[in-house]
């Protein structure tokens, strides 16, 4: 009896436990404790007195809340369409004075009743989402207040030589707090009999830490530069993925040395956070040092940046020297976390380092920008990383002016604004280049699979990454240049809400369904083409014409087809916007008729079919064969060999002159005159015989020879025969001319041909003409 209690109740549990989380969905939002929760956020603000930790709190659970009530607007929306089709069944209402049945009556008050009642749950989300996205941007709006506030605020003068023994001071107390916390623990027996216990395995970890450190990087570097040697393919991508280990190979030592450390039990709460913090540290030294070898290597193959040979040594070492100041400055961040110092002992401390890090940026900015100047002319006369040469004379000035102006700032006093300029900077141009050198892997890794030279960075693909890491780096961009995460957040819960068209709303996820639902209908268009093409229209007896006109029809349809389905399921209602689209229709309409002229006859053309691909055709006046026809033109291949493209509406509308529609069957003429003379029945005959022996002369028609005109000069014939191939028309009309002169000699008929006398008046002008003799004189 215990066991079957003990089951029934534990059926009972689970059937609550999967019912809950539905019913409570069902009940929507719990606006009673969304109030109260609002009214606390409001009263903190109005007070002012909240930290920022405390209105950061506040800020995650109003996005909570605002995410159920944008969940929650839409709870009714399939119920409301049918409730709303049912009404428009109805008609419209009565005007006044007009009465319509009882029933009908009744039954739109019922529906009208139902469409109020089940709408005030979307209205009543909408409001209180709002009022939720209003607090949001409150809160953000506060924090950003105060941290412009702080940034602009003026401090103590480091150059002020009175805080100087403070500093020095704090500093020192901070050092010696942290030996002896060292000491402290050593001096502690249970600490000292735990690392003589563990002993073995610090010893292990220390000796494989020491020989990461100290070979793993030569390790990395000597085999890049074997594989860069080679002549193998892929040996650019190969060696980009062998050289990360010259940071992962070190850092993997630096981690086993510190879980040593950690692993001996001498970590106090001072030595900890350092030991979580050292990998990091070293990550960024040994990163940098690696990015900066990739963007100047010596090897114009693997450099991303082209600088002249002397001074790709001193861009390294700027790069360097940058990274130690930039972990000096973290390290003297975390040392602050633990012991409180003043405002002028901070600023003084961190000048140095600050000063330090604005000369060397300023170095390596005119290193940048005088390379980029260099190398922009030739970069322009190749057409090739034009762009990125750019880009780096804009972040090398950029770095030189925030290396001068950083310092400059904190000596007056502005402490906050030199490390808001200078060591962002520092991140950002690491990002950058970090962005440049993963563009030229995907480069190279696209010149690998395409089997292309890896030396050039063709392609739309590679473009495409580079746009992508773009994107990707933009938020690490902004998190460096002090944005919040939850600014990151909100922008992206704006991205999702998507906007307003017309009445509805389009989120991301609804755009990226319709996109890949009208691809798999465009796919699906080609396929279906693709198969009516090869495969069911050779096996009709529709013509050649006949089938491009099916295959283009089909291409039309489907893809009007693809895209009214996409927006269909994509739930997007496009009716609020007909009005508006009808007025842009007659606008387009008035400015593109010649375009939708063109349009309509190229359907025109594809229905009717006066012409298709393979005819050979004449309009006005040049001949040529029609090699495609499109919805806006045809394009013509003449004999010349050049392509006329004619508007489908001059076709329709114009004289065409169709040559093989239907057959490719033709009439040739060949006229041919005989002197004044001559037997005409022979000739006859003789014409006849010739165009009946040649191959290309059909006999059903016969062909015929017409005494056509006594001319001139001559009796005109003309023979006139029916060609299987109008194609040929040519080269029959030559060869029938040839049979002619070879006929007429051998039967000795003469082709007469025109003879003029020519008279010269007073010829004795003419240049050495002899004088006229003079009568009297004879």
């Amino acid at each position: 009896m215990t066991y079957l209690t003990r089951c029934v109740f534990a059926w009972a549990l689970a059937l609550c436990l999967v019912v809950s989380p539905v019913w409570a969905q069902g009940l929507g939002p719990d606006y009673t404790e969304w109030d109260q929760l609002a009214q606390r956020v409001e009263a903190d603000l109005e007070r002012g007195d909240a930290s920022n930790a405390r209105l950061e709190s506040w800020r995650s659970d109003v996005v909570v809340w605002r995410d159920r009530f944008l969940a929650a607007q839409g709870d009714n929306d399939v119920r409301l369409g049918t409730l709303q089709s049912q009404l428009k069944t109805l008609g419209p209402a009565p005007v006044k004075g007009l009465e319509e049945a009882a029933e009908i009556s009744s039954r739109r008050a019922d529906l009208l009743e139902k469409i109020a009642r089940l709408s005030t749950p979307g209205k009543q989300a909408v409001e209180a989402f709002t009022h939720a996205d209003g607090i949001v941007s409150e809160i953000d709006q506060t924090i950003r207040n105060r941290q412009a506030d702080a940034l602009l605020k003026l401090g103590p003068s480091p150059m002020n030589p009175a805080y100087w023994p403070l500093a020095i001071a704090d500093l020192s107390k901070s050092l010696a707090l942290s030996f002896e916390e060292l000491a402290k623990k050593w001096a502690a027996p249970s600490i000292r009999e735990n690392a003589r216990a563990q002993l073995p395995a610090i010893i292990m970890l220390l000796f494989i830490g020491f020989m990461l450190i100290s070979r793993g990087r030569k390790f990395a570097l000597r085999l890049a530069n074997a594989v860069q040697t080679s002549s193998r393919r892929g040996r650019r991508v190969l060696r980009f993925l062998v050289s990360l280990g010259q940071v992962f190979l070190p850092l993997a030592g630096v981690y086993a040395a510190t879980q040593a450390f950690v692993l001996s039990g001498l970590a106090g709460p001072r030595w900890t956070l350092f030991l979580e913090h050292i990998p990091i540290w070293f990550g960024i030294l040994l990163g940098i040092h690696w990015l900066s070898q990739q963007a100047f290597h010596n090897n114009d193959e693997v450099a991303v940046l082209q600088l002249a040979p002397d001074e790709r040594g001193k861009a390294q070492w700027f790069c360097d020297v940058l990274a130690v100041l930039y972990v000096a400055h973290s390290a003297l961040v975390v040392l602050t976390q633990f012991d409180n110092y003043s405002v002028e002992s901070l600023s003084v401390a961190e000048f140095p380092l600050l000063v330090l890090s604005g000369y060397y940026l300023f170095r390596l900015g005119r290193v940048r920008n005088d390379a980029a100047m260099a190398g922009t002319a030739a970069a322009r006369e190749l057409d090739a990383g034009v762009f990125r040469l750019r880009l780096a004379r804009l972040l090398g000035r950029a770095a030189m002016f925030i290396g001068v102006i950083g310092p400059v700032m904190a000596a007056i006093g502005y402490t906050k604004v030199g490390y808001a300029a200078i060591y962002p900077t520092i991140a950002s141009l690491s990002v950058v280049g970090l962005v440049f050198v993963f563009q030229a892997f995907f480069a190279a890794v696209y010149a690998t699979l395409r089997n292309q030279d890896e030396d050039t960075e063709e392609g739309l693909l590679p473009v495409l990454a580079g746009v992508a890491l773009t994107l990707l780096a933009l938020p690490a961009l902004a998190l460096i240049w002090g944005a919040r995460m939850a600014d990151l957040t909100e922008l992206w819960s704006r991205f999702r809400e998507g906007f307003l068209l017309g009445d509805t709303r389009i989120s991301p996820t609804d755009f990226i369904l319709v996109v890949i639902i009208f691809v798999l209908g465009y796919m699906l268009t080609r396929l279906l083409q693709g198969a009516l093409r090869s495969s069911v229209l050779p096996r009709t007896k529709i013509d050649q014409g006949g089938r491009n006109a099916i295959v283009s029809g089909v291409g039309y349809v489907g893809i009007f087809l693809a895209a009214v389905i996409s927006v269909t399921i994509g739930g997007l209602d496009l009716s609020s916007l007909a009005i508006v689209a009808g007025a842009l229709s007659v606008g387009i309409g008035f400015g593109l008729q010649n375009i939708v002229s063109n349009f309509v006859s190229g359907i025109i053309l594809l229905i009717e079919r006066p012409i298709s691909e393979g005819d050979w055709i004449e309009v006005n006046g040049t001949h040529g064969t029609v090699r495609d026809i499109s919805v806006r033109s045809t394009r013509i291949e003449t004999f010349d060999r050049y392509d006329m493209i004619v508007p489908n509406a001059d076709i329709v509308s114009g004289v065409v002159s169709n040559y093989t529609r239907g057959n490719v069957l033709g009439r040739v003429i060949v006229p041919v005159g005989v002197a004044y003379g001559t037997d005409t029945r022979k000739v006859e005959k003789i014409l006849m015989n010739i165009a009946r022996d040649h191959d290309m002369v059909l006999m059903n028609p016969a062909p015929s020879v017409v005494f056509k005109a006594f001319g001139a000069d001559s009796m005109d014939f003309e023979i006139r025969a029916i060609l299987r191939d109008i194609n040929q028309g040519l080269s029959v009309r030559t060869e029938i001319n040839h049979q002619i002169v070879e006929r007429f000699a051998a039967e000795g008929i003469e082709i007469p041909f025109a003879q003029r006398d020519i008279w010269i008046r007073n010829p004795e002008v003419l240049p050495g003409a002899t004088p006229p003799k003079d009568e009297s004189t004879t």
